[in-house]
């Protein structure tokens, strides 16, 4: 196997997940593809990860386990490290905490080369890690879609801004733009809005193949001020580079709309969770950054009810958004965030 080709590259940034490790390794080693290279990024995880690791090089040489090791620099910088190392044809990306099925890379890559998409996407299901609870099982109702984006490009707003239950073409990621002061939160949304400037095609598959594992003590996690700042500035330089692209220009529109969604929405609830912060006075910032630099949102067809309803996507957003401007969304977060917390009941947007 080592000298066949490439097919598919699997990046995996590994840090201080010694208890999944095994598991996610286990998911990697028996996928059904012929041709899958693994490329592990050892973050310089101060635990047993790296030996972990070394192990199932040892054990599987018939595989192409890589093992960058590291310096702790974050996921940003190990990602791009793994793409500068990948020989696939296409990219794909899993985190070490989570496991994929063993079909996984055979079924995307497939669907990606019928289609000559630049980025297929599958289905993922969210798990409670602990008692392995489905809360959700997503991206699974656009089987069969494919979005072109010099015709229907604001249909990239429906789709999850994770990176790992999608494969590149490994040419959008290696030509791809880079941040040099990549945020800490948000960082996945801004990396997909990258890669999509280089991207033609998307097209979807009808299975679940990816699982996610949510912590409890992950899902009310807050949000620090100089977080917000830097995904801010971060958010701003996307805007910048689509200004000067030309397929860019013509995504601008899309780009307000999706900065409504994350910023709006998914950057609110995390600061409604943090008990200490004056959630009225940043809810006004908020709104003043969104008018300020992504002005179309507020009159944006895409985030209009009958817009989505017509065009089956993005209802729940556009309900969000008629909330946020009513002035009602400080009570909205606290009923949801006792659903969050109290109920456990974890909706995502």
């Amino acid at each position: 196997m080592k000298n066949e080709k490439i097919k598919v590259s699997i990046i995996v940034p590994v840090y201080k997940v010694e208890k999944y490790l095994h598991r996610s390794m286990d998911s990697l080693v028996n996928q059904t593809l012929d041709g899958v290279e693994i490329i592990c990024i050892n973050d310089g995880s101060p635990d047993n990860c790296l030996n972990i690791l070394k192990e199932y090089q040892e054990k599987y040489p018939d595989k192409n386990i890589v093992i960058i090791d590291k310096p702790n620099e974050g996921v940003w910088k190990g990602r791009f490290d793994g793409i500068a190392k990948a020989n696939g044809e296409y990219i794909g990306f899993t985190d070490s905490d989570d496991y994929i099925a063993t079909d996984y890379a055979e079924k995307l890559y497939q669907a990606a080369k019928e289609t000559n998409a630049d980025i297929s996407v599958c289905g993922f299901d969210r798990m409670d890690v602990d008692t392995g609870h489905v809360y959700s099982t997503e991206m699974t109702q656009f089987a069969g879609k494919v979005i072109d984006m010099d015709s229907n490009p604001e249909d990239i707003i429906s789709i999850n801004t994770a990176l790992w239950n999608k494969l590149y073409k490994a040419e959008v990621l290696k030509n791809m733009k880079n941040l040099d002061n990549p945020p800490r939160i948000f960082d996945d949304m801004m990396f997909l809005l990258l890669a999509y400037l280089n991207t033609k095609k998307i097209t979807f598959i009808k299975d679940s193949l990816y699982y996610y594992m949510v912590r409890q003590d992950s899902i009310m996690a807050t949000i620090k001020k100089e977080q917000v700042e830097a995904t801010q500035e971060a958010m701003l330089r996307i805007k910048a580079i689509y200004e000067t692209d030309e397929n860019g220009k013509k995504l601008l529109p899309v780009i307000d709309a999706m900065t409504f969604l994350h910023f709006g929405i998914s950057l609110m609830f995390r600061i409604s969770a943090d008990k200490t912060s004056n959630f009225k006075e940043e809810l006004k910032k908020n709104r003043t950054y969104l008018d300020t630099n992504f002005s179309s949102w507020r009159k944006s067809k895409y985030l209009k009810l009958s817009y989505c309803i017509s065009h089956h996507s993005n209802t729940k957003v556009a309900i969000m958004k008629k909330v946020y401007v009513s002035g009602l969304f400080r009570i909205f977060m606290g009923i949801y965030n006792f659903m969050i917390s109290k109920l456990k009941i974890d909706i995502k947007w």
